[in-house]
């Protein structure tokens, strides 16, 4: 498989290149040639296949040849060690809890599958790679995780200071070894830009070699489509029209689950559910898309006014605008709404929702008020301790830690403030 950049500036490149290297030599993010469609039959007999198998038929034909098959089971094996529940809130309403992995985030699946694919394609290179990557929250974790220890790779995080969980700061900021974080004196979009500028440091880049571990990377990005997957082969025997809300932010996610779409997954409908940072929202609406300064919010990992893949699903949809909106809605919904929420969900079903389960929930909510027959799928991203003092001032019950989260709280915050791209670029090359 080949792969080309979106702004049809550079040559098309192999998925080994498109890996180390993040972005194209345009600046453009790297999309597959070709999507071919598995057969009906794979998904009318999903409840005989396990979730590994699953995702390595829906990955290999973007990886294979250049990682052996044998080579690429493993890593699916590896990635894919934890569950993928759905649990059901009322006839109408489930959530999928993506929160079961190490870093207790849905991160986990991306970050795992790339680390663990860059390792391999790194394990005969003397050349040492930087990850450089902005997290609004709990990719810096989940990325931190998967690259812990990885040979011949450093990584780099950037995060926004004050604007991230305790948590998820403690996560990306005590792990040491081959792990370093920044922490900006600005927002989310000051940590990208940052990140967006030293791809385009011709001065830096002929000096080292850099990579992202956002979702602009396909190896980051692609595997989220297997747990729309997943959730499908355990809802398909009870419901007709299955469809997923995604707490979105920088859209790689619910972009993930429409190219499971086009893999053949028979899901007709996303709702991609905003805060207040709701740029696709107003383009469903208005058709103008005018990307805008983030606001911080509660629901931190959605905070992004300029979201990166929303590119990827244009082109998922050949740039035309009717089609877009035939498969996807998109709802805004203020902090104060998102607490009302988290309260109703905990109330009615006696279950704890973090916020970004919450828009999610609110999605599909809305989504069920014009289509009351579908069967509605939020997705759960992150566990509710991530987001502690939000979670229990909005429900007024304290919550257990689980080990995940105990295993970082006593360590020590390591990081190093930088307000400024040069002091990045001074950062990087020391």
């Amino acid at each position: 498989m080949n792969y080309y950049s979106l702004n049809k500036k550079a040559p098309n490149t192999t998925f080994k290149n498109a890996v180390i290297k993040g972005l194209a030599p345009d600046k453009g993010l790297y999309f597959p040639e070709n999507i071919t469609p598995l057969s009906k039959d794979f998904f009318d007999n999903i409840d005989n296949v396990s979730h590994s198998e699953i995702a390595f038929e829906a990955i290999k034909q973007f990886v294979l040849p250049e990682i052996p098959e044998a080579v690429l089971k493993a890593i699916v094996e590896e990635t894919l060690s934890f569950d993928f529940p759905v649990v059901k809130l009322n006839d109408s309403i489930s959530t999928l809890e993506l929160f079961h992995g190490p870093t207790m985030a849905f991160k986990d699946v991306g970050a795992r599958f790339m680390a663990r694919c860059l390792g391999y394609f790194n394990q005969n290179n003397d050349k040492e790679v930087t990850v450089l990557v902005a997290t609004s929250g709990d990719t810096g974790g989940a990325v931190a995780n998967g690259f812990l220890g990885v040979k011949g790779v450093n990584v780099v995080i950037l995060y926004p200071s004050g604007k991230v969980s305790d948590i998820q700061e403690k996560q990306l900021t005590t792990l040491g070894q081959n792990i370093k974080a920044l922490e900006v004196n600005g927002t989310f979009d000051d940590c990208q830009a940052m990140v967006k500028t030293a791809f385009l440091d011709e001065n830096l880049i002929s000096k080292m070699q850099l990579t992202s571990a956002n979702s602009i990377n396909v190896a980051r990005w692609l595997p989220q489509l297997f747990y729309f997957m997943f959730a499908y082969k355990q809802l398909h025997n009870k419901y007709n029209d299955i469809v997923f809300s995604v707490p979105s932010g920088n859209f790689g996610n619910v972009c993930a689950g429409m190219m499971a779409q086009q893999l053949g997954l028979p899901i007709n409908h996303f709702v991609a559910s905003n805060n207040a940072n709701n740029v696709v929202t107003r383009y469903l609406i208005s058709q103008l898309y005018e990307p805008k300064p983030s606001i911080q919010t509660i629901s931190n990992a959605m905070d992004v006014g300029s979201p990166s893949n929303f590119i990827r699903i244009q082109e998922i949809y050949k740039n035309e605008f009717k089609t877009l909106k035939e498969n996807m809605y998109s709802y805004s919904f203020s902090d104060n709404e998102t607490k009302k929420a988290m309260l109703e969900i905990y109330n009615n079903y006696n279950y704890v929702s973090d916020p970004h389960g919450a828009v999610g929930y609110l999605g599909c909510k809305a989504y069920l008020k014009e289509n009351p027959k579908a069967h509605c799928v939020f997705l759960e991203t992150a566990h509710p301790t991530k987001f502690l003092d939000v979670v229990e001032e909005v429900i007024k019950d304290k919550q257990p830690l689980p080990e995940q989260i105990q295993s970082v709280m006593g360590k020590d915050k390591v990081s190093v403030n930088i307000s400024t791209y040069d002091e990045l670029k001074t950062f990087l090359l020391k």
